[in-house]
């Protein structure tokens, strides 16, 4: 399956990019480039990965980079990442805040 990224989900890329590469500007392309190719791996067997505990929809799964979360809505023909989040951030009450 297609890996698609969500217009949300590559501001967040972003912002995670401008934040690493503050402190460590030759680290931050690197760790960027790892998670993206990581990602482009998840519609291999999207069912494989487990569900968003906060939401438990069949849909809807993350899997784990690191200190992250790349979460993602499996669709017909593709894959949506929706969000890169930090692990100690709370899940939002809604999805759209993903």
């Amino acid at each position: 399956m297609r890996v698609n990224w969500t217009l949300q989900a590559q501001r967040r890329l972003q912002k995670l990019h401008k934040y690493i590469a503050k402190d460590q500007p030759l680290n931050a392309d690197h760790f960027i480039d790892r998670l993206t190719r990581y990602a482009a791996t998840l519609g291999d067997n999207p069912q494989a990965w487990p569900r968003v505990p906060k939401y438990m929809r069949e849909d809807l799964r993350y899997a784990s980079f690191g200190e992250y979360r790349i979460i993602f809505l499996i669709l017909l023909d593709r894959i949506d990442i929706l969000a890169v989040r930090h692990t100690a951030r709370l899940m939002p009450t809604r999805l759209r805040n993903l």
